[in-house]
């Protein structure tokens, strides 16, 4: 307490309060103490309660300075991303109040103010004065308060380039184009910027303003080291790399809309860059080393006409043409500001179709020794380009992998010392609609075979019988089946062109039908009809045990009058579980 409080002058607060209420009840002034809830300010950093107290303040007018910044989005020189945030920025500027922008911190701008001692006149100044403008007195005082943390970074678009001398970064590098910031200080920083943007320099700092959401944890509360619920960023990179990080904080992500990082998330991230790392050490390890001199590797990647030299395979042409639709559809989502979606075109086509569909058909195009076209320059314009398309994501490993396969090729792509400095991939109009419906047919039908195996629980390294209907399909079936044969792990593998050619009727095996394509599969390639039998009149009696069980259960009144409802209610639902799954195998069964 200070000399205003009288005789509890240099009290303690806490204590003050102590000795006024018992001063009360000695003077009989205390009528009566009650308990009374309300809301107490507390420091968030050292939890210390704050007391409110009047205090001299700076305030700046913002009426002035909002209107233009408020015409400026309305007419559309600044546009916000998302654009519901649009409204929010203008019901803030709409309904401003005037802005205190002194702090009474340890850091921060000086304000520009100086208090004569003697005349107790102002001095407001750019340089610090040698003296008051009034009395001309030496005696004067920099007022000890500092501009607010957003007052000074308001002025960074501008007042870091030199304003407000007109320098060359000024002219070049004032107004910007894009802001990217968070949606949480729109108002605090990005509306600020705005204001005295154009009014010290008469140009919008900015045309457009991306708004990103904000991390929070798994529970979806915003991370604060208040809290505690921060995950430490040295310790990520180090478990899951700097890579993985960068990826999982932004794929997927929509702008303007929070996120939950989580620790499948970043496992996730960390195992796209593993599989890109052995997608790329297989590349890398068929690269002949001395393509100057083979015949796979001279003709790499482009013709004199600068034409990609591309085979008639059509898995090669498959490949590139959903190349050129990934590389198509990132351009466009990222003119369009949307980076999670962009990362996860990419995702999708890296991991699904290049590694898990391409590579594996090349793995098997290079153990044949009559195959006379090799995949390898396929492999390599893709793998390339996919690291130029991913390094703004990725930059890290896609620059290590990049240089390495600097080292193993010479091509028009690496006439940069750097990824980074690399062209980034445009849409070149290779596009194949043939080879990617073909490509279609046969993955999804491998895909259901796959499919059907792991429903009957074939052992993996069992081959099964398989006859394909293919119809009209049957010449690229027929070329194909190298590859169906190893990827869905078949043998024998027969390709007709109708039905009526099956030697195995419909009746005795399971038809897969997918794009027109039937796929034939004897049931005695599956399992054993006898031991399938006998497993199925084993889980149907099974079942039937336990319908009898439940059903004595519900006809005795004991149980149904006392037991509780929502038991009662369980054992009638489980007995038509029961009943229905008698039915399902029993159907089964009569398929055998």
């Amino acid at each position: 307490m200070n000399e205003n409080s009288g005789v509890y002058n240099g009290i303690d607060r806490f204590d003050c309060r102590k000795q006024l209420l018992s001063d009360l009840e000695k003077m009989s002034f205390l009528v009566k103490i009650e308990p009374y809830v309300h809301s107490v300010g507390h420091c968030q950093r050292c939890k210390t309660i704050v007391e409110p107290r009047l205090s001299k303040q700076w305030f700046v007018q913002m009426s002035p300075l909002a209107k233009p910044a408020i015409d400026a989005v309305k007419t559309g020189k600044i546009k916000i991303i998302p654009e519901h945030f649009t409204k929010v920025y203008l019901n803030w500027m709409e309904n401003i109040r005037d802005w205190c922008i002194s702090r009474q911190l340890w850091w921060g701008h000086r304000i520009p103010v100086w208090y004569c001692n003697d005349c107790k006149a102002i001095t407001v100044s750019i340089s610090t004065p040698q003296q008051c403008d009034t009395c001309s007195s030496s005696n004067i005082e920099q007022d000890p308060d500092v501009l607010d943390t957003w007052f000074s970074s308001g002025l960074w678009p501008h007042s870091t380039l030199g304003w407000p001398k007109k320098t060359e970064d000024l002219a070049y590098f004032y107004p910007t184009t894009v802001m990217e910031t968070g949606y949480d200080i729109l108002f605090f920083w990005v509306a600020r910027m705005i204001m005295l943007g154009i009014e010290n320099t008469g140009h919008t700092p900015f045309n457009t303003v991306y708004l990103h959401g904000l991390i929070r944890d798994e529970q979806g509360e915003k991370m604060s080291k208040t809290k505690g619920n921060v995950i430490n960023p040295l310790e990520t990179l180090e478990k899951y790399g700097t890579d993985a990080l960068r990826f999982a904080l932004s794929i997927g992500n929509t702008p303007g809309n929070d996120m939950r990082l989580t620790a499948q998330k970043l496992e996730a991230s960390r195992n796209f860059a593993n599989k890109l790392w052995n997608a790329s050490r297989f590349v890398l390890s068929n690269i002949p080393d001395n393509p100057e001199n083979n015949n796979v590797a001279s003709s790499l990647f482009f013709d004199n006409s600068g034409v990609l030299n591309l085979t008639n395979k059509v898995e090669d042409r498959w490949i590139v043409s959903r190349l050129g639709k990934t590389i198509s559809n990132v351009n466009n989502l990222l003119e369009s500001f949307q980076f999670g979606e962009a990362q996860r075109e990419l995702y999708e086509f890296l991991w699904n179709e290049f590694c898990d569909w391409y590579i594996e058909i090349a793995k098997i195009r290079l153990r044949n020794p009559d195959n006379t076209i090799s995949p390898v320059p396929v492999l390599i314009y893709v793998l390339e380009t996919s690291l130029r398309l991913l390094h703004p994501f990725m930059p890290f490993i896609t620059e290590e992998i990049w240089q390495e396969l600097s080292k193993r090729i010479s091509t028009k792509l690496h006439s940069t010392d750097s990824i980074t400095i690399s062209p980034f991939p445009k849409t070149d109009g290779i596009s194949d609609s043939e080879a990617e419906n073909s490509m279609e047919s046969i993955i999804e039908i491998v895909r259901a075979i796959r499919n059907a195996r792991t429903e009957h629980k074939v052992e993996p390294a069992k081959f099964i019988e398989v006859i394909i209907n293919a119809g009209d399909h049957k010449p690229l079936f027929e070329e194909q089946s190298p590859i169906i044969t190893m990827l869905a792990r078949i043998q024998p593998l027969t390709i007709i062109y109708s039905r009526e050619q099956s030697a195995v009727p419909v009746d005795e095996a399971l038809l897969i039908v997918n794009r027109g394509i039937e796929a034939i599969v004897p049931m005695r390639t599956l399992f054993d009809p006898l031991l399938e039998k006998q497993r199925l009149t084993n889980e149907i009696n099974n079942c039937k045990n336990s319908i009898d069980r439940i059903s004595e259960k519900l006809n005795t009144a004991a149980f149904v009058n006392k037991a509780p409802l929502h038991i009662v209610t369980k054992q009638r639902e489980l007995l038509n579980q029961l009943q229905d799954k008698v039915n399902r195998l029993t159907e089964q069964m009569s398929k055998l």
